[in-house]
């Protein structure tokens, strides 16, 4: 007998010397490893043969679990790491690390087959772990043991007090060989595994699938919530919901979006889906919709006035439904609609709707909903959402569509999911298990967004601000938002399902002159608008000082943070974005500026009127504060904050006013506003520049389409006033001379020179119109199957730039600027889609008669009239500072814009949210689990091997998945992933991406893994050759190395900042040795062909 304390004396060394040639070696044990295989490879090579038994169930089937897995849809996720310590246990972590396994897997696997068979208990009943060598003419024991490992064989260190083993020879030993042998014989407790074995090591040496691989790295990032997967907070598939023509009718990036939707609802309560422009937020929300009506819910969509003719397209009995069948039945009402008390919206009597009985709300354009401002004078929509709906009656979840949620401050993004929480975050808190509470964590994202917009232009970039924000903000974030971009789906799609984006040709600009007499400078008009007060728009500014104080009490408001608002601030806001507004319609067209003059010509008059007859009568004359200038209902609000001019009508009496002071600034606009008008009248359609070069384009595109035989144009213009001043003249004209229909859309007024035969009408409605333009896209054929006409030129104003698919169309022309580049995408969203049949689509911008630089600087003089009122309301000094760097954001946009056509997240001044989330990552796997549940049980550690794609960034190198073992709370982790993390390194040891860019690098390998279901042998083969199959992996173990030390440099960069931070600071929690902290759950080797 011998005691073996696995210290002094070693269970493997003994072993070796005790194996000799033909020996019969027999084990019971837990665990079986191929790194104690490899530690006794040539010792066991002599052996005749080894019969192994797992002492507990291992490799076998539960009859039990498999038929529940049957009826019930579930990830299975292993119940021990048994099978996996085939590939070594915690305890190996540095041999796996190694990348060896391969090479020592192959070996084993064929030894297996040559000598070994392998049997496990079945019976649950606890067996002794033990070691016998039946030799010719002795027997050796080793009793007990801890597993066929290197950490049961003493060459590791493991967690267990002591490892004493004792060796017994003769006839004490032979008792232990019956023992076996009679176990090894009874079929009731034991089952062969044997084939098991070989399949599962053979996945460790065998060519693995890219895609395989891929999805490896998934499962175990997002292992925790797979475990969360329930039918509770996933799409029931028993409602028939796949079987609708909406779900039909989805691209699979769409039908991700609305599963992921659904679990969010389900889980959190809310979600925002803030999809780029053009791929298709309206359907993938309404076949989320219809998900929650198959279950018997109410819904309620809330959407701008504009956009409500969209929705009800789909709801009601109209031939313009293409999805009638499916019987969609939610309500819709405006924005709007929350503050009226009494009246009719669609044909419902809003006193008595039941606001608190919606299971689902659906808010289009969510972003309307971004200020939670208070005030003492009235209830806002946010505070009427909240209390009416939200807090009321049933629980209801809120889904939030917008482009836009963050505008200039994350505050807007955090007054939008409050909706979700019905504005208690502790609610939301508790699920989301974060170690800041909400209100810190958008604090803290304020914080750093503030610190960001004060950098210059330059650097004001997306990876700049990403690396200032905390991994809880992503954590929320990823919780509660989707939003992907065109150029996510483009590159992480399958091309084939999403059909394509058309081909943006370089934009065309164009300035034209006023008149084509050319006698009118635009630098002269805008001069004489800079010297108009706009004083009919101040009289509180007129009022006497010792009557001033009655009227404040009146007028001036507090709004939130007890901050005062002055009436006399106000009209300085009112005379701005006056003054801004004929700026506009100068740049918009002749006509608008016209029109609006003579309203601003006529207001003047009437107040002067009023004025003299006081003074003539002394009567009890009264004035109103903020007459109507008559400014359309697209551009108000534009710049002006909040809902300054809502209310009842003011009155000021003239005998408390300054009348001559006020007279003579009316008098002296009034001079120059008929100057004006007598400058710009004789400019006739026949003379006006801009308008005849519209003509002469659209003919030249009429005789040379961009694609085959398509002359369909669409026009837009911020005015209404502009779209009937084209309307006008154009309609008749190429009607006339090219018989091509002309339509306009206004919102208020819609036109055609169409007429329908339906009912007499004089002419279609707007989704009646759009139809005919792109019929197409909005199926004419079934909603409008006798009408041979087709409108080629659409002329409208915003009323139509967002949730309109009009992708028909191939060109699009905007007659004026938006002052805010995100308008200007958000209307070529409208041609610039996905599935688009036009291999080309054509961006054309009138730009004002001025250089952009001329241009960006009367813009700055204009806004910051504006902002020095802010200054004097918030007392903010840096608002000037602010704004400035803003302008000079927005003027590197503006000068792409000419060059190029912008995407929505590259033009917004704030933070784009877009690209940010891993929802897409969740649907793959959840996708390819249900097929492949197998996976739960691959090895760690498996590699695959990809071709290089320069196109993407992947060049010869290796992207390792890697996992901390040791996980604690990281409170300034920049890595999302934690405790995972992933790394990308070249050849050269240059490490391209470190675990920062986590998000990035999951893009590049589903890229450049997805779908390819098959190892390619065009780039493993030389990998194999290399490497010597996998035998002489120190290259990449040297690379594994140098990522560890470049993970450890990241974080105490990461420590040292936090240390000056003022906040939680992670340079105390427990620091990176190396190798050894972290386990290799998989790695991609990017070769070169």
């Amino acid at each position: 007998m011998k005691i073996i304390d696995n210290i002094n004396h070693i269970l493997g060394e003994d072993l070796k010397t005790s194996l000799s040639q033909n020996d019969k070696l027999k084990i019971a044990a837990s665990y079986f490893s191929i790194y104690a295989y490899a530690e006794l490879k040539n010792e066991l090579e002599n052996i005749e043969e080894l019969q192994f038994i797992f002492t507990t169930p291992t490799f076998v089937t539960d009859t039990v679990t498999e038929k529940l897995t049957k009826e019930k849809r579930e990830f299975v996720i292993p119940r021990s790491d048994r099978e996996n310590s085939l590939y070594g246990t915690e305890f190996e972590i540095h041999l796996k690390n190694k990348l060896t396994q391969k090479a020592i897997a192959k070996e084993c696997a064929d030894w297996i087959r040559r000598k070994a068979k392998f049997k496990s208990n079945t019976s649950h009943t606890p067996m002794q772990e033990l070691i016998s060598i039946k030799q010719k003419n002795n027997t050796i024991t080793y009793f007990p043991i801890q597993g066929f490992n290197p950490a049961g064989l003493g060459y590791e260190k493991s967690d267990a007090t002591s490892n004493f083993s004792t060796r017994f020879e003769g006839q004490f030993s032979q008792q232990y060989l019956q023992l076996f042998n009679q176990i090894w014989h009874d079929h009731e407790k034991i089952e062969d595994v044997t084939p098991q074995i070989i399949q599962h090591i053979a996945s460790v040496y065998q060519e693995n699938d890219p895609e395989r691989i891929y999805f490896l790295m998934l499962y175990h990032i997002f292992k925790d919530f797979l475990t969360e997967i329930n039918d509770d907070v996933m799409p029931n598939e028993k409602t028939g919901y796949q079987d609708t023509l909406i779900w039909k009718k989805l691209f699979n990036f769409q039908k991700d979006a609305a599963i992921g939707i659904i679990n969010k609802l389900e889980s959190y309560n809310g979600c925002i889906l803030a999809d780029s422009v053009g791929l298709g937020k309206t359907f993938t929300a309404l076949a989320v919709i219809k998900y929650y009506e198959l279950r018997n819910k109410s819904v309620l969509v809330l959407c701008p006035k504009k956009l409500a003719d969209n929705w009800r397209t789909y709801n009601t009995n109209l031939v313009t439904n293409l999805f009638a069948q499916d019987r969609f039945n939610y309500d819709v009402f405006y924005h709007t609609d929350l503050s009226r008390q009494n009246g009719n919206s669609g044909g419902i009597d809003l006193s008595k709707v039941n606001w608190g009985n919606y299971d689902l709300l659906v808010i289009d354009e969510s972003h309307n909903f971004r200020n939670r401002d208070t005030f003492k004078d009235r209830t806002t929509r946010y505070q009427i959402l909240m209390d009416k709906i939200l807090r009321q009656g049933v629980k209801t979840k809120v889904l939030m569509l917008s482009a836009t949620p963050v505008n200039n401050r994350f505050n807007d993004l955090k007054n939008q999911l409050a909706l979700a929480y019905e504005g208690n975050p502790e609610q939301l808190q508790q699920k989301l298990d974060t170690e800041r509470s909400i209100d810190m964590i958008f604090s803290r994202a304020q914080a750093s967004f503030n610190q960001w917009s004060k950098l210059p232009a330059e650097e004001r970039t997306t990876e700049t601000i990403l690396n200032l924000l905390d991994f809880d903000f992503f954590k929320l974030l990823d919780s509660l938002t989707i939003a992907r971009s065109r150029k996510h789906i483009q590159n992480f799609y399958d091309t084939h399902d999403i059909a394509k984006f058309p081909t943006r040709l370089k934009p065309l600009s164009y300035r034209c002159a006023i008149s084509t007499e050319n006698n009118i400078k635009l630098n002269d008009i805008y001069h004489s608008l800079s010297q108009i007060s706009m004083s009919v728009y101040a009289p509180v500014s007129y009022i006497q000082p010792s009557r001033l104080s009655k009227y404040e009490e009146i007028f001036d408001t507090i709004v939130s943070n007890n901050t005062k608002f002055k009436q006399t601030d106000r009209e300085k806001n009112l005379q701005s974005l006056m003054t801004i507004n004929l700026l506009k319609r100068l740049e918009s067209s002749v006509q608008a500026f016209r029109l609006t003059l003579k309203e601003l010509e006529k207001s003047i008059e009437n107040v002067l009127a009023k004025i003299a007859d006081f003074e003539e009568r002394k009567n009890t004359g009264e004035i109103s504060i903020a007459p109507e200038m008559g400014y359309d209902q697209d551009e108000n609000g534009e710049l002006l904050y909040t809902e300054d001019l809502i209310g009842k009508t003011l009155k000021i009496h003239l005998g408390d006013m300054d009348i001559l002071s006020w007279q003579n600034e009316l008098t002296t606009d009034l001079f120059i506003i008929q100057d004006l008008l007598e400058k710009i009248t004789p400019v006739t359609p026949q003379k006006d520049a801009k308008l005849q070069h519209l003509i002469s384009h659209i003919k030249n595109k009429m005789e040379h389409p961009i694609n085959l035989n398509n002359k369909k144009v669409i026009i837009f213009t911020a005015f209404s006033d502009t779209a009937d001043y084209l309307y006008q003249n154009l309609a008749p004209l190429f009607l006339q001379h090219f018989n091509i229909h002309t339509a306009k859309i206004t919102g208020s007024q819609n036109q055609s020179t169409i007429k329908t035969q339906m009912g007499g009408r004089a002419c279609y409605d707007m989704q009646g119109l759009l139809t005919l333009f792109s019929p197409i896209s909005k199926q004419k054929e079934q909603v409008f199957p006798d009408e041979k006409n087709e409108i080629d030129i659409l002329i409208a104003t915003d009323c139509i730039s967002e949730g309109q698919n009009l992708q028909d169309c191939d060109y699009l022309i905007n007659f004026d600027i938006h002052w805010n580049p995100v308008r200007i995408i958000q209307r070529f969203g409208r041609v610039d889609r996905i599935g688009s049949r036009n291999n080309v689509i054509q961006l054309v911008n009138y730009w004002p008669d001025i250089s952009l630089d001329e241009y960006i600087n009367l813009r700055e003089r204009v806004e910051n009239r504006m902002v020095i009122v802010d200054m004097a309301g918030t007392g903010d000094d840096n608002v000037l500072t602010t704004k400035a760097n803003e302008l000079a954001y927005r003027k590197a946009q503006l000068k792409q814009l000419q060059n190029e056509v912008l995407d929505l997240e590259d033009a917004n001044t704030g933070v784009s949210i877009t690209d940010l989330g891993l929802n897409d990552f969740r649907m793959d796997l959840i996708h390819y689990m249900e097929q492949n549940p197998e996976l739960a049980h691959s090895p760690k550690g498996l590699h695959t091997v990809v071709p290089a794609q320069p196109d993407i960034g992947l060049h010869a190198g290796v992207i390792f998945t890697l996992k901390a073992r040791h996980k604690e709370y990281q409170h300034n982790n920049p890595n999302r992933l934690y405790p995972y993390y992933i790394v990308y390194i070249q050849e050269n040891g240059q490490v391209v991406f470190d675990y920062t860019k986590a998000k990035y690098l999951l893009d590049v390998a589903r890229k450049s893994c997805r779908g390819q279901n098959k190892a390619i042998p065009e780039v493993y083969e030389s990998f194999n050759r290399r490497t010597q199959d996998g035998r002489d992996m120190r290259q990449y173990s040297k690379l594994l190395d140098i990522v560890i030390d470049k993970i450890r440099q990241v974080k105490q960069e990461k420590d040292i900042d936090s240390l000056f931070s003022g906040l939680t600071t992670s340079a105390l929690s427990q620091d990176i040795s190396g190798l050894n902290d972290f386990e290799l759950i998989s790695f991609i080797v990017i070769e070169e062909q």
